[in-house]
């Protein structure tokens, strides 16, 4: 069995949201330096690198990370090449419609963001009828390459709340620079935070 690492690199030098605590790994204690161990503390906003938003992050009356359906975050998916397309219509998901009914996790490559230590000025979205379309497929979680599901400048992020309402998760910021489309095994757990708008994923794909 391979596994693809489709997560990004928490570094220091990964591009925040803008205005967003910024990613900061350092070591407290060091060997090095006399220490009987190596000890390190980070920083950063749940937001950085790869990573699932809570409906809390969106919506001050949903629900928090850390009560999170652990079940939609492992099981079959399906990855779908939409690199061409600015915005990703229903008509390029249409080929995985039936597929979707079994490997209900739609994963997209978009190769919006290919250098993220530079955060990306406009990205590629769904456009607003492929939550309703997803939701009718049974789909329980969308994963994107791409630091959100709504455009970077969006106030009222449109996708989000759609998404929701249809009872699918996100997992946004994937690294699927390596990954060709077809289906897959998909596991991407979040961490157990309280009162959580988000966490950050290890997120994987195999296949047997």
């Amino acid at each position: 069995m391979q596994i693809i690492d489709i997560s990004r690199t928490l570094a220091n030098d990964l591009a925040p949201w803008p205005g967003d605590t910024p990613f900061h790994f350092e070591l407290k204690w060091k060997i090095a330096a006399g220490a009987t161990v190596n000890v390190g503390a980070v920083e950063t906003g749940f937001h950085s690198g790869t990573h699932t938003d809570a409906v809390f992050h969106f919506d001050p009356k949903g629900q928090t990370i850390e009560r999170a359906d652990l079940s939609t975050f492992i099981g079959r998916a399906i990855v779908a090449d939409v690199t061409s397309f600015p915005t990703i219509e229903v008509s390029h998901l249409e080929r995985w419609g039936n597929d979707l009914r079994n490997a209900p996790r739609l994963i997209l490559k978009t190769g919006g963001w290919p250098n993220d230590k530079v955060f990306p000025k406009e990205i590629p979205v769904i456009s607003h009828d492929v939550p309703p379309w997803l939701r009718a497929r049974g789909v329980r979680l969308l994963g994107v390459d791409v630091p959100s599901v709504d455009p970077i400048e969006s106030k009222d992020l449109h996708n989000h709340h759609a998404l929701a309402e249809a009872g699918i998760a996100i997992v946004e910021s994937l690294d699927l620079s390596r990954v060709k489309e077809g289906q897959y095994h998909f596991a991407g757990l979040p961490l157990k935070i309280a009162d959580g708008d988000a966490a950050p994923v290890r997120a994987i794909l195999w296949r047997e």
